[in-house]
């Protein structure tokens, strides 16, 4: 797939409809009658908005003397359009989106979107159409020669986005040749739907679309995220600029209240009260029981496939607080996957760019406030799929990498 046709695939409408629009309303009014401050907040339905969704939930947003709204979003362009033009304060969002509209591979360079915290780690998959089940779990080899053997299509969510990263990380390590690989995105709750229907032939997401498509008999899970890169960033709190700088008292207590939530899910006792909440209607809109055994570790890959179970590599929320700390060498990792893998061909001033973006001093006050530890942001770490060591102060190093 050229340049220019991935970037023509950039805000397009999935292939089966969606049911629904934006919730967001313009205009609504900056003070609620109640004296409460008003948010705005946007999701998508998957698991990992689980956060933002508990601390609304659980009452912790009004605790802190907020009047949090949280909106559904239809896609990833949608929440990104969203906050560009004000109609969300801000979202559960990719954590490379940002990163994407900045380096132009997902929008036109502004950098007014910026990366407060991160929601989780861990806990997307790749998921393979049925006809591919003797591919098996995590086997690079079977993988290549399946491939190009059919000229796939293959599915995320966002040009630039986590997901789309995943897909071609794992496509560059398992050496398949990519030029009859047609990538296009479509937004996450469409996916199973999408796959039902013959438009693509695998695709990364988050959860529960993979655990949906193995329970459903459409597809199988070949790979986590976790088994890519354990520990990596996945969804983070994105907020516009202007309520970055104007309004940052209660972008504060917005932060510190998922950072409440975000530990209380880390007790897996609460997990299943979680499920029961995030399955509604208004937020995931799918079964409990597709949520709650990947949510608990339990892994059902479809195809006949050996359950596979995770411990402290299931999605996190919290994990000590080294979940939600904006690490600057993890948005450096990103922005040099787009130019090893051939998204943009140069960005000038990564570091620099990075610096606008990640809001690294504000979580600082919020942990601090919190008692929270925050790690060292530019530290080395290893990407467990094949095991590529990446130091952050050695960008061109992973650029040039094969």
């Amino acid at each position: 797939m050229d340049r220019r046709e991935f970037l023509r695939t950039i805000g397009a409408a999935a292939l089966v409809p969606a049911v629904g629009g934006l919730a967001a309303a313009c205009g609504e009014e900056a003070g609620a009658s109640n004296g409460k401050r008003k948010v705005r907040l946007g999701f998508i339905s998957l698991t990992d908005c689980a956060s933002l969704v508990m601390a609304q939930e659980l009452g912790y947003f009004a605790e802190r003397g907020l009047d949090v709204s949280i909106q559904k979003q239809a896609s990833w362009p949608a929440t990104r359009d969203a906050l560009l033009n004000r109609q969300i304060d801000g979202a559960h969002a990719l954590f490379s989106l940002p990163l994407s509209v900045a380096a132009k591979v997902g929008g036109a360079g502004s950098t007014a979107l910026k990366i407060a915290m991160v929601l989780n780690h861990n806990g997307q998959a790749i998921t393979l159409n049925k006809d591919f089940a003797s591919v098996g779990y995590g086997d690079l080899v079977k993988a290549k020669a399946a491939l190009e053997a059919k000229n796939p299509t293959l599915a995320m969510t966002f040009p630039g986005g986590t997901h789309d990263l995943w897909l071609r990380y794992w496509l560059r390590a398992a050496k398949v040749d990519t030029s009859a690989v047609k990538i296009i995105p479509i937004p996450p709750p469409q996916m199973v739907a999408n796959m039902k229907v013959g438009t693509m032939d695998g695709f990364c997401v988050g959860e529960p679309w993979n655990a949906v498509a193995a329970r459903q008999g459409v597809g199988f899970t070949h790979l986590t995220t976790q088994d890519l890169w354990k520990g990596h960033p996945e969804k983070a709190l994105v907020v516009g600029e202007r309520f970055a700088t104007e309004k940052a008292d209660d972008l504060r207590d917005v932060m510190a209240a998922i950072l409440k939530a975000s530990r209380w899910l880390d007790d897996l006792g609460n997990r299943a009260e979680a499920v029961k909440v995030l399955a509604k209607p208004k937020y995931v809109n799918t079964s409990p029981e597709g949520i709650e055994g990947r949510l608990l570790g339990r892994y059902d890959l479809g195809a006949g496939l050996p359950a596979r179970t995770y411990t402290d590599d299931m999605m996190r929320f919290f994990d000590d607080g080294a979940v939600n700390a904006p690490r600057r060498g993890h948005a450096l990792w990103f922005l040099a996957q787009y130019q090893r893998l051939g998204l943009v061909p140069r960005i000038a001033d990564p570091e620099g760019l990075v610096d606008k973006i990640v809001l690294s001093d504000l979580y600082k006050d919020v942990a601090a406030a919190e008692k929270i530890d925050v790690p060292d942001d530019l530290e080395p770490f290893e990407v467990t799929l094949d095991h590529a060591r990446f130091d952050p102060k050695n960008l061109a190093g992973e650029v040039a990498r094969a």
